[in-house]
């Protein structure tokens, strides 16, 4: 399981990656402006996707469906190793 989850988080991460460079080029097409302010703040960048969705549907989308790939894979990573923790039995200490 740790191992699915580390992979669905490595593509994940990246299609995000890839698609919110995307929607940044689409920003700087419409106005230099909003490419700028969504470079450096991040929050202009949602907001331009929801302003002009028609324009950005498809990227959108994505972006926000490796969101949810990302947090799928942080929690089977996070399963994973705490399925491999072993338990602590405190009867099992040596007694000086």
């Amino acid at each position: 399981m740790l191992i699915l989850g580390t992979i669905l988080t490595v593509v994940g991460s990246i299609v995000g990656f890839v698609t919110g460079i995307m929607m940044l080029i689409a920003n700087f097409k419409k106005n230099v402006g909003w490419g700028v302010a969504s470079l450096f703040l991040g929050i202009p960048l949602l907001v331009f996707a929801i302003m002009h969705f028609s324009e950005v549907k498809k990227p959108f989308l994505v972006y926000i469906a490796s969101i949810a790939v990302v947090v799928v894979g942080f929690m089977l990573s996070a399963a994973g190793a705490v399925s491999g923790l072993e338990v602590f039995d405190p009867n099992s200490l040596q007694q000086p």
